[in-house]
C-alpha cells in the first residue's frame, strides 16, 4: 500500500486537511488503484482520544466523502473513514466499468489494506448504502452496527423506478445529464432545503469539473439494476435477502422529501430490519446529511447504543408488566350492551345540520357494529400490528371503526383534519400506513397524493367512484361480511392484544413544528382513558359533549354517551352557543369539553340563544377546556352562559393527557404570578422541574423545589411510549431517566401547584437574564385595550431582544392572520411599561395585528416561532408579509 500526495485537492469547507489522504491498493482485478479518503485518526490522536471503533462511510452518486465531514466532531470518539469510491470524488479515474459487486470487493480490499478491524459501524447513503450493506455482509465478523440514510436495498421486478431515475437511465438522456454536462450533479445539489451555501456547492462540484471526471457518475447510474437481465441484479437480490441476517444495532435516518429514495424504500428497509431505530427528518430531502443534523443524531445514537448512554436509555424505557395482561380498551361498550338496563340507551348521538341527518346509536348497536367491523377487517387481510389511518369525522362510524381496530390489535392512526392538508399529508405518509379508512374526500386526497396502504371507504361507493379512488372495499361491506360470519356461528374469536402491543398513534397539534405521532401501547392508552375520565368525572350516567373532536372517542372507553355539536370539526374555535345548546339538549345534562378558542366564540354568539337553549346550557354540571390555559376573567364571564357548571381547565398534551387540573376557585386561590397556574397533578402523576441555565437550556438537575424555573418533567403510567419514527426526538424526551421532558417551561409554587410559562424553545435569553414568553404576554395583556399578546425574540441567544405583537379588542378579526403594523406610540409605551414593571424586561418594539398566528388544531396556541421569524426579518428592514 502506497500513499501519494494530495496537493491538487482544494481546501474544503468544514474539512481539516490533515484528515485527507490517498492510498494505493489493488482492486478486484488485481490492478493498483489510488483512493482518496477522509480519515480522522490523526485528529483523534492529536486530542489523545483512543477510538471506540470505526465509522466506515460510503457515499452514493454523485457525491463523495465530503458528504460525511460533519461526523468528524468532538462528541463522536470514533475513527471516521469516509471513502471516495473509485471513479468518484478525488479517487482515481480508471476508465473501468465497475458493477455493484466490483465496488463491494474493491472496498473490502481497501479496508483489508488499511488493517481495519472491528468494532465497525458501516454508514451509507444513496447507492453507497447498498455498497455498505454488501461490505457489512462480507465482513460481518467486524461489524457491530449499521447506519443507512436515503437508500434502497430492493427493487421489485416490474416495479417502476422513481421518475427521476427513469429519466436519468434512459439511453438518450443518460450521457447528456451525467457526463456530457453536470446537470445530474447540479440537480441533486439543488434538492437541498435549505439551499447549500455557495462554498459547499462549489466543494461538491470541484471533483467533477470535466467530462472525463464525470464518467463515474454516468457509470454509477447505468449500474442501477432495474430489470432481471441487468448484470448487477443478482448482487442486489443477494443483499436484499442478506440484510435480514444483520441483527446488529441499526439506525435509519431519512429525508422524506427525497424524489428518488422515497418512504417506500424506508418501508421496505423497516420490514427487512424491524429492530432498526428510525428517525425521519420532516422537511429534509435526498441530501439529508446537508438538510438536517444527521451527525448529531448519529453521535447520540452511538453513545446510547455503544457508550455510557446505554444504562440511562434502558432506565428511561417504559416498564412492561405481565405478559398475560390484556387491558380491554372499550370494554364498557360490551358491558353496557350486555346489560338490559343500558343496551338500548344512547352511546353516540350525531347532530343534524350542515347537510347531515341526525342519528342515535345505542350501546347494543355499537357493540354489534364493532364486532362486525373487527371480523371484517381480519377477513380482509389486515393483521394485528398493522397500521390503519382513520380519516372519518367524529360520530358513530369513527367510534365503531376505532374500537374495532383496538379490539383486534390493528394500530389506529388518528390524525384529525384540524392539522390542515399539508400536516395531514405528512402525518399519513409518515405513519407508513397499511390501510387508509376514510370518507370520499379523504380518499380523494389519498389517491391524488399517493398515500400508502390499501384504501377502504366508509360507505359502499358506486363502481366508478371505487375505481377512480382505488378503493378495495368499504366498512359497510366488511361489517356485513363480519355479521354474516357471526350469524353462521363463527364469532369473533380474536384474542385481546397484549398490554405492551402498540394501540394507537395520536398526532400532536403541530403547534411547535411538524406534527409528531405519539405511539401509545394498550397499557398506556388504557391508563390515559382512566386518568382523563377520573379528572373529568365521566361515567355512564354523565354524558359528554365533545366540542373538540378527538375527545368524542373518549366517552365510549368510559361508558359515557357522547355527542359532537353541529360544527366544522376542523375549526373548533367556531363552535357557536346555539350549536352547543343543541348538543347539550340531546343528552340532558352532560359535561362539556371544548377547545380554548371556542370559549370566546360561545360568548360572542350568545345573542342568538333562545329560552330553551339557555335552559339547556343551565343544566350543564361541568365543562372542561384543554390545549391552552384559560384566563380567570374569561371563566367568570362564562358563568353567564353556564351558571351551574364547575369550570375545570386541565393541563396536558397529546403525549400525556391529564397532567394537572385546576378550577376557577383554584385559580383565584393561586392569585397572580409568573405564568399561568394550571393546578396540582392529577392522581398517578408526578411533576418535576429541570432548571435552566443562562442560555435557556435545561440542566441535568431534577427538582421539585418551589420557585425554580425550567423544563417541566412528567412521570405517569399514561405517558406515551415513543414518537413514531423519531428516534432522536424520543431519546431527547427521555434524557431524564424515568421522566418525560415535555418541552414546556414553568415552575412549582409552595403549594405544589404548577405554573406554565410557555414553551422551553421560546424562552427569551436576554442580556438581563431569562424571560419566559408567558411572563411578557401576561404583562402586555394587562393593558386595557389589548385582547391577546404574543412574545417574539430577535437576535442571538444571550442578547435576544423582545418584540411584542398584540391583538386589540377593537381591531380583532378571527381567521387568517394579517401583517403586523407598528403600534401607536401611546400603546407602545403602555406595553413597554407593563412588561418592565412586571418582569424588569425591556421591549424593543410593539406591533398590532388583526389575528395572531395560532396552531390550526386548537386555534389557541400562539405560534411564537412564526412571530419570531417575522420579527427577525422585519427588524432587518426586509419585507416579511404575514407571520
Amino acid at each position: 500500500m502506497n500513499e501519494t500526495t494530495r496537493d491538487e485537492i482544494p481546501a474544503l469547507p468544514g474539512v481539516d486537511p490533515r484528515a485527507s489522504r490517498r492510498v494505493t491498493v489493488r482492486d478486484h482485478a488485481g490492478i493498483e488503484r489510488t483512493w482518496h479518503l477522509l480519515d480522522s485518526a490523526p485528529l483523534l490522536a492529536e486530542r489523545g482520544v483512543e477510538p471506540e471503533g470505526t465509522l466506515l462511510c460510503v457515499h452514493g452518486n454523485p457525491t463523495y466523502s465530503f458528504l460525511y465531514r460533519s461526523l468528524v466532531r468532538d462528541d463522536i470518539p470514533w475513527r471516521v473513514i469516509a471513502v471516495d469510491q473509485l471513479e468518484m470524488g478525488w479517487s482515481e479515474r480508471t476508465g473501468t466499468t465497475r458493477l455493484l459487486q466490483d465496488r463491494i470487493t474493491d472496498l473490502s480490499l481497501l479496508t483489508d489494506a488499511l488493517g481495519l478491524r472491528g468494532p465497525v459501524v458501516s454508514v451509507g447513503h444513496d447507492w453507497g448504502g447498498i455498497v455498505s450493506v454488501g461490505w457489512a455482509l462480507d465482513n460481518r465478523h467486524d461489524v457491530v452496527g449499521m447506519v443507512l440514510t436515503n437508500t434502497g436495498i430492493h427493487q421489485e421486478l416490474g416495479e417502476s423506478l422513481p421518475r427521476a431515475l427513469e429519466l436519468a437511465t434512459s439511453p438518450g438522456f443518460l450521457p447528456v445529464s451525467t457526463s456530457l454536462t453536470d446537470a445530474f450533479l447540479r440537480t441533486t445539489l439543488a434538492l437541498s432545503d435549505p439551499p447549500l451555501t455557495p462554498e459547499v456547492r462549489a466543494a461538491y462540484l470541484a471533483p467533477y469539473r470535466t467530462r472525463a471526471r464525470r464518467a463515474g457518475i454516468e457509470a454509477f447510474v447505468a449500474d442501477i439494476p432495474a430489470d432481471a437481465h441487468h448484470p448487477s441484479r443478482a448482487t442486489l437480490e443477494r443483499l436484499a435477502s442478506g440484510i435480514r441476517e444483520l441483527t446488529v444495532p441499526t439506525l435509519f435516518a431519512w429525508g422524506p422529501r427525497d424524489i428518488t429514495f422515497s418512504d417506500r424504500y424506508l418501508r421496505d428497509l423497516i420490514e427487512r430490519v424491524p429492530h432498526a431505530d428510525v428517525h425521519r427528518f420532516e422537511g429534509a430531502s435526498h441530501l439529508v446529511w446537508e438538510d438536517a443534523d444527521v451527525a448529531g443524531l448519529v453521535a447520540t445514537w452511538l453513545a446510547t447504543t455503544f457508550g455510557s448512554g446505554r444504562d440511562a436509555e434502558a432506565e428511561a424505557a417504559h416498564t412492561t408488566g405481565a405478559d398475560d395482561e390484556r387491558p380491554r380498551l372499550g370494554a364498557p361498550i360490551w358491558e353496557l350492551a350486555a346489560d338490559p338496563r343500558h343496551a338500548h340507551e344512547a352511546a353516540v348521538v350525531e347532530m343534524g345540520g350542515r347537510g347531515r341527518d341526525g342519528r342515535e346509536v345505542t350501546w347494543g348497536m355499537l357493540a354489534g357494529r364493532v364486532d362486525d367491523i373487527a371480523a371484517g377487517l381480519l377477513a380482509h387481510g389486515l393483521r394485528p400490528g398493522e397500521r390503519a389511518v382513520i380519516l372519518v369525522p367524529p360520530g358513530a362510524d369513527l367510534t365503531a371503526i376505532l374500537y374495532a381496530c383496538l379490539r383486534v390489535g390493528i394500530v389506529a392512526v388518528v390524525a384529525d383534519a384540524g392539522l390542515g392538508a399539508d400536516g395531514l399529508t405528512r402525518a399519513v405518509v409518515g405513519s407508513h400506513a397499511d390501510a387508509v379508512i376514510g370518507i370520499p374526500k379523504a380518499l380523494m386526497g389519498a389517491r391524488a397524493l399517493g398515500w400508502p396502504g390499501r384504501r377502504i371507504s366508509v360507505e359502499t361507493l358506486p363502481t366508478v367512484d371505487r375505481t377512480l379512488l382505488g378503493v378495495d372495499t368499504s366498512i359497510t361491506r366488511l361489517a356485513a361480511e363480519g355479521r354474516q360470519m357471526r350469524e353462521l356461528g363463527a364469532p369473533l374469536a380474536a384474542a385481546w392484544p397484549q398490554a405492551d402491543d402498540d394501540a394507537a398513534v395520536l398526532f400532536t397539534s403541530g403547534s411547535t413544528g411538524p406534527a409528531k405521532g405519539a405511539v401509545y401501547t394498550h397499557r398506556q392508552l388504557a391508563a390515559m382513558f382512566a386518568a382523563v375520565g377520573a379528572t373529568l368525572g365521566l361515567d355512564p350516567s354523565r354524558g359528554l359533549v365533545a366540542g373538540f373532536a378527538p375527545f368524542a372517542l373518549l366517552g365510549p372507553a368510559l361508558g359515557a354517551p357522547s355527542v359532537v355539536p353541529d360544527m366544522d370539526v376542523t375549526r373548533p374555535g367556531e363552535l357557536t352557543a346555539t350549536a352547543l345548546a343543541g348538543a347539550v339538549a340531546a343528552l340532558g345534562a352532560p359535561a362539556v369539553f371544548t377547545a380554548p378558542a371556542a370559549l370566546r366564540n360561545l360568548l360572542a354568539t350568545a345573542g342568538a340563544l333562545d329560552a330553551d337553549d339557555r335552559a339547556a346550557l343551565a343544566r350543564v354540571p361541568s365543562y372542561f377546556s384543554a390545549g391552552a390555559p384559560i384566563p380567570a376573567p374569561l371563566l367568570r364571564e362564562l358563568r353567564t352562559l353556564l351558571p351551574a357548571a364547575h369550570a375545570l381547565t386541565p393541563y396536558g398534551m397529546t403525549e400525556c393527557l391529564a397532567v394537572t387540573a385546576i378550577d376557577l376557585e383554584g385559580i383565584d386561590a393561586a392569585g397572580t404570578g409568573s405564568g399561568v397556574c394550571v393546578g396540582t397533578p392529577v392522581p398517578g402523576v408526578e411533576v418535576a422541574i429541570a432548571p435552566m441555565d443562562a442560555q435557556g437550556t435545561a440542566t441535568d438537575d431534577v427538582t421539585t423545589a418551589p420557585g425554580r424555573t425550567g423544563e417541566i418533567l412528567v412521570r405517569a403510567p399514561h405517558v406515551r411510549d415513543r414518537y413514531l419514527m423519531l428516534w432522536g426526538t424520543t431519546h431527547r424526551s427521555r434524557r431524564f431517566p424515568t421522566w418525560y421532558a415535555t418541552g414546556d417551561v414553568g415552575h412549582l409554587d409552595d403549594a405544589g401547584r404548577l405554573w406554565v410559562e410557555g414553551r422551553a424553545a421560546h424562552v427569551l435569553a436576554t442580556a438581563r437574564g431569562l424571560v419566559t414568553p408567558v411572563q411578557v404576554e401576561s404583562a402586555a395583556e394587562s393593558v386595557p385595550t389589548v385582547r391577546r399578546a404574543g412574545a417574539a425574540a430577535v437576535g442571538p441567544r444571550g442578547t435576544q431582544q423582545i418584540v411584542v405583537v398584540v391583538e386589540l379588542e377593537d381591531g380583532y378579526r378571527p381567521g387568517r392572520t394579517g401583517t403586523p403594523r407598528p403600534a401607536a406610540p401611546a400603546l407602545q409605551e403602555a406595553v413597554r411599561r407593563a412588561v418592565r414593571e412586571a418582569d424588569g424586561a425591556e421591549v424593543v418594539s410593539v406591533f398590532t395585528t388583526r389575528c395572531l398566528p395560532t396552531d390550526i388544531r386548537h386555534n389557541s396556541k400562539i405560534d411564537r416561532s412564526a412571530l419570531s421569524a417575522w420579527a427577525e426579518t422585519t427588524l432587518q428592514g426586509k419585507r416579511a408579509g404575514r407571520p
